[in-house]
């Protein structure tokens, strides 16, 4: 985009003419004038780990009460800090806990940088995420996240950039070769249930692996940071596997929520079951950018 909305007049720049107004009335020192909100300089700003600020936006909304996720709380708190003086979400609800609420408040803060469809999906892109800490001088970005070109493919199905290197990561696991029965950005199959809609998100044939290759598999995606489901008759699917990136920022909503099941250790289905997966193929919660970090 070359053309961006004017940002809104946040309460950081309304205090500050307060202030300067109350200074120049005369007999008022600096010392007088109390700060209403210590935020802070530039010189000191936190930093925000956008990784972790992406788990817990998939894991939270979910979730009955405002708990916060592994400890993503504090980076959490300081976007929800900035998205306050930004006065896209009330000051109450600056908890660390990445819930629907906050959801709904970077969606109205992306759409005011111009942004609609996925880009607006409130899950902070790169891109806003920077532009959001720059813009308050509250914080700075470290261990960004980037989903890449969304046109990339992965065995002839259409892919972002991430997913088709998890993708060659898992394959690289296997002894077989993964292909896939669905991509990623296709809409339109009701069997899906919208969760192909955005990014990240394949589904994989499993007829010709014998039952040991299908969890191996599964736990092979899982290992490089997707969660990863088996899908069988009983649950009412042809044999497949379905596989969603943690962290994708493209990710359709209904599909975030299949990230919150995994955490959790269901099977992301609608009634929420628990896992079907064997122990010794259920892996560990990951991501693919702490799996390349070993």
């Amino acid at each position: 985009m070359t053309d961006q909305p004017s940002e809104m007049a946040g309460p950081r720049s309304r205090r500050r003419l307060l202030r300067s107004a109350l200074l120049a009335a005369g007999g008022i020192t600096a010392a007088a004038v109390p700060t209403v909100v210590a935020m802070r300089s530039a010189d000191a700003a936190a930093t925000v780990d956008m990784e972790l600020v992406l788990v817990a936006a998939m894991v939270d909304p979910p979730k009955s009460g405002t708990g916060t996720t592994l400890t993503a709380g504090p980076h959490v708190k300081v976007v929800e800090q900035a998205l306050d003086a930004k006065n896209f979400l009330a000051a109450g609800s600056v908890d660390g806990h990445y819930g629907s609420t906050t959801v709904s408040a970077y969606s109205a803060y992306q759409k005011s940088l111009g942004y609609t469809g996925l880009d607006a999906n409130g899950i902070p892109g790169p891109t806003s995420l920077a532009k959001l800490g720059t813009d308050t001088g509250l914080f700075t970005v470290t261990r960004q996240i980037s989903v890449g070109s969304s046109s990339d493919s992965y065995g002839g199905k259409r892919v972002n950039t991430r997913t088709k290197n998890m993708l060659a990561a898992a394959d690289g696991k296997l002894s077989w070769s993964l292909t896939l029965t669905q991509g990623s950005y296709t809409t339109g199959n009701p069997d899906s249930a919208g969760t192909h809609d955005g990014g990240g998100v394949v589904d994989i044939a499993v007829n010709n692996m014998s039952t040991t290759q299908r969890w191996q598999t599964v736990k092979a995606l899982r290992d490089v940071g997707f969660a990863a489901w088996l899908r069988t008759p009983e649950q009412g699917f042809s044999y497949h596997i379905h596989a969603n990136a943690v962290g994708d920022t493209d990710m359709a909503g209904v599909a975030q929520n299949q990230v919150h099941d995994y955490f959790f250790g269901k099977n992301g289905l609608s009634g929420h079951a628990a896992d079907n997966t064997p122990a010794a193929y259920k892996g560990t919660f990951t991501w693919w950018e702490k799996y390349k970090r070993g």
